[in-house]
């Protein structure tokens, strides 16, 4: 029996091997899961010598050379890499330093098994650099190479689980910095130019490698293990003098806690990073060169508390990465979201001690539940663990699904196994898997043997299923009014048969005193014994502790002998759970605005204002029609004006500011903010700064102002720093009032290179698509959805969403419904990938709809 289970075991992998080469010689465009399986027992040992030489025009190409490296294990099927771009870029290839004829196709350039030879061997091509993810300004460039885009740059095998070093040569002009993933070793002056030799790299997957090189300002500062470099091209002093040492700091407190934490030094040979302007993300770790969007890390003295918590955040989510995703990857990208819950769970942990005087569970329920909620709620849900077929499909995979469900999802894994279990279950995963790949199932089998929890279970919902649960009550009363039963059920709001294992509070509300209750949901129901006996409440609040996830029942308070609502987090999910409850139609848009702005009036913790001020400025905006916008107006911006003139703490009153500025269109506020924006008026303890300045003057544009060409004018003149000049410039005809204007500047971004600047690109759209426009730009909504596929095609990974959100999501109109409504008619075969993120960003607009169908029921 023995022999003959062997024999089988040997003829099924030899049908697996054989049924991928198979698939391999079909060559695809993309990196699809089959050749990546098969190319990862073919390649090992790979290095990459690479070589690129940077003209001072960006207008002009890139000449390179690549030296490759590597070990063959087997020749049964021809060695393909990848590369994205046009032939003509190829140039000449050597194999084994022999030429061979240029074979590419389907982005892939194919080696013939001829010309190998099991063991090392060596191809060297010389090649003209790709520039789709090169990111290219007149006087700086950047690479930002996630998820598949190293082979848009280079000749590669681009993907995680092949990792490799890399030995780099950089040619550029003479003032410009250079900075990549090893220390700089040398180089050469020649004629203008500075050719700059680097180090071996440590291992690391293709979408890790970066250089940075242009005009930035360089300094070097040890905060406590080595030196750090930080290039920038910020070039407010106070900012700068304010920031500096901070930034540096923020690192090293992120590096000594993961270094703790995780029982592992700090793997790789430095931790340097650039700041960018404008930049994609907030940030990218790459190895030994992260990259920073600049405006998220130099903040200055009117920055609010919340603004330092953001920066530390981030800091410690991209210092996080160097353990989880750059020394320890995921095999494949469906895994992407590993990398991540783990970079943001460690960062609210990190966060605590940095900010004693801030509630950090508090900040974790603000931070994650929204946005998760936002993405979970719609119809274009997904689970966290998405299935993953080619790469070039890796970009669609990210969302608030995967950067704030997943640590919700992680801090009730950590409960369920105890905190300690589940530290000492990720050292070992990090001792185990280092410097190279793993995936969910093999952290899974590592918490397993420490528990008797049967964690893979656990996971099948929290993991692999879609959605969130919605909880139902069922409370029976004596005659005495006491309570005699209490059942708390929960169902799938997708109708699905899911159950999430979760914990939570909830908080039974007397006239004189706030019971707590524990609830410990481990079916789909459960009786809560505690509650027996306790006399009827005035209200019920469930998830007082915000440790739980769903759609609660919810009661208003409306006994006013009733104690307030001191704790924070509790507070904070009434909010929460409100703004649930009336996207599902239990409460009106309008009563939970109104509730929302009565608490606005008299909260006092800066989180909880910036919470309410986003329900308040979306529910405004996008819940309320014209004409009910128009009526609430004076009523909202009177108030937060009243509220302007008292003497509050200047974090509070800074978020009070933006919703104010955020919704002044009316001729009164208007001509307010005008008064604040030319200084005639000074607010008490409200700091502003230029940037500050800026967002009123194009506030002040969009909404029409007498004296809107001047207040551009005077903007322009007082921009100082280059590149926000450039960019204020580029929205200008955004922000125009001329109709044909704004078309035409729409019209232009059809064109790819005119979207390059993505970030710009969005804030152009938004406003383009703002409320107060809505019929104007509904001319050209179906464009922008024409678009979809060749935007996911031409853009970064966020770009898509980003595209949507900005375009279809700034709609609430029956015109609107009806233009995506034809537009997914007439297009049945959208990819799911983005037919989810659609769904997603028009979530508000099909709520908008069954809202007012409701309504118009009820007045029948």
């Amino acid at each position: 029996m023995k022999i003959l289970y062997i024999t089988l075991v040997s003829a099924l992998l030899l049908f697996s091997c054989e049924n991928n080469k198979n698939k391999v010689s079909q060559i695809e465009d993309g990196v699809s899961l089959e050749l990546a399986t098969y190319r990862k027992t073919q390649v090992s040992n790979v290095n990459y010598q690479l070589d690129f030489q940077i003209p001072k025009e960006k207008t002009e190409p890139i000449p390179s050379k690549l030296v490759l490296s590597f070990q063959i294990s087997n020749l049964d099927a021809p060695l393909l890499l990848d590369f994205k771009e046009k032939s003509s870029n190829l140039k000449s290839i050597l194999v084994n330093t022999k030429a061979v004829a240029i074979a590419h196709e389907h982005e892939h350039i194919k080696i013939a098994s001829k010309h190998l030879k099991i063991g090392e061997n060596t191809i060297e091509i010389d090649f003209i650099a790709g520039e789709s993810s090169l990111n290219r300004n007149q006087n700086y460039l950047y690479t930002l190479l996630v998820p598949d885009r190293a082979r848009t740059l280079f000749p590669c095998f681009d993907q995680p689980n092949i990792k490799a070093t890399y030995s780099l040569a950089i040619t550029a002009p003479k003032d410009w910095a250079v900075l990549c993933g090893a220390p700089e070793i040398s180089k050469q002056d020649s004629n203008g130019f500075t050719t700059h030799h680097f180090a071996e790299t440590d291992l690391m997957s293709t979408y890790l490698f970066s250089f940075v090189a242009g005009e930035f300002a360089v300094t070097q500062y040890n905060p406590g293990d080595f030196d750090m470099t930080m290039l920038y091209r910020e070039t407010d002093k106070e900012k700068i003098t304010y920031s500096t040492d901070t930034i540096f700091n923020l690192h090293q407190q992120s590096l000594s806690f993961l270094e703790e934490y995780t029982n592992q030094k700090f793997p790789f040979q430095k931790l340097d990073f650039a700041t960018i302007p404008g930049y994609q993300y907030g940030g990218m770790e790459h190895v030994g060169a992260v990259q920073y969007k600049e405006s998220a890390l130099f903040l200055d003295e009117t920055s609010t508390e919340n603004e330092k918590l953001r920066r530390l955040k981030l800091i410690a989510h991209e210092t996080s990465h160097m353990w989880f995703g750059d020394l320890v990857t995921m095999d494949w990208f469906n895994d992407v979201w590993m990398k991540e819950v783990f970079a943001n769970f460690i960062a609210d942990k990190i966060a605590n001690p940095a900010f004693p005087d801030i509630n950090h569970d508090l900040s974790f329920m603000t931070t994650h539940y929204p946005r998760a909620y936002s993405e979970d709620r719609t119809k274009g849900s997904n689970p966290i663990r998405q299935e993953l077929n080619n790469l070039n499909n890796a970009g669609s995979l990210y969302g608030s699904i995967i950067y704030s469900k997943t640590p919700i999802m992680m801090r009730q894994l950590e409960i369920v196994l105890g905190k300690e279990v589940f530290q000492k279950g990720v050292q070992e995963y990090i001792k185990t898997y280092s410097n190279s790949n793993a995936t969910w199932n093999d952290l899974i089998e590592i918490l397993a043997e420490n528990t008797d929890i049967d964690v893979q279970k656990w996971s099948e919902t929290w993991v692999n299923a879609a959605g969130r649960p919605i909880f139902h009550e069922q409370i029976v009363y004596d005659d005495n009014e006491n309570i005699s039963s209490f059942e708390i059920s929960q169902t799938a709001e997708d109708d699905s048969y899911h159950v999430w294992p979760q914990t939570f509070d909830l908080t039974l509300v007397y006239k004189d005193s706030l019971q707590n209750i524990s609830v410990d949901m481990k079916s789909s129901s459960v009786n809560l014994h505690e509650a027996i006996g306790k006399p009827k409440p005035l209200s019920i609040i469930y998830n007082s502790n915000g440790m739980g996830y769903g759609i609660f029942p919810m009661y208003a308070i409306k006994d006013q002998t009733a104690p307030r609502i001191e704790d924070d987090i509790t507070r904070g999910y009434m909010f929460i759970n409100t703004y649930e409850n009336s996207l599902k139609g239990v409460v009106a848009p309008t009563d939970a605005l109104e509730f929302y702005r009565q608490n606005l009036i008299i909260e006092k913790n800066e989180l909880l204002t910036n919470l309410l001020s986003g329900y308040i400025t979306t529910i405004f905006w996008k819940y309320l029609s014209p004409e009910e916008r128009t009526a609430y107006q004076p009523l909202l911006a009177d108030i937060l004006w009243s509220q302007l003139q008292m003497e509050i703490p200047s974090n509070v009153k800074k978020t009070l500011f933006s919703t104010f500025r955020s919704i002044a269109y009316s001729e009164k506020s208007r001509e307010q903010l005008y008064e604040v924006w030319h200084k005639d008026i000074t607010l008490p303890n409200l700091k502003l700064n230029t940037d500050d300045y800026t967002r009123m003057a194009k506030s002040l544009a969009l909404f029409n102002h007498p004296e809107h060409q001047s207040i551009i004018q005077e903007t322009q003149k007082a921009l100082e720093n280059p590149d926000k000049l450039a960019e204020f410039n580029f929205l200008l005809p955004s922000l125009s009032n001329d109709v044909d204007v704004r078309n035409r500047f729409f019209k232009s971004l059809t064109d790819e290179k005119n979207r390059q600047k993505e970030s710009w690109a969005l804030n152009a759209l938004s406003n383009l698509n703002h409320p107060l426009r809505e019929k104007e730009s509904l001319k050209n909504l179906r464009v922008s959805l024409d678009l979809l596929e060749e935007v996911q095609k031409t853009g970064d990974i966020f770009f898509p969403k980003g595209w949507l959100n900005n375009t279809i999501g700034r709609h609430t109109s029956a015109e609107a419904y009806s233009i995506l409504d034809n537009f997914l008619t007439e297009n049945p075969n959208l990819k799911p990938t983005l037919l989810s993120k659609l769904m997603q960003a028009s979530d508000d607009l099909y709520r908008v709809r069954l809202l007012n169908e409701k309504k118009t029921k009820q007045n029948k």
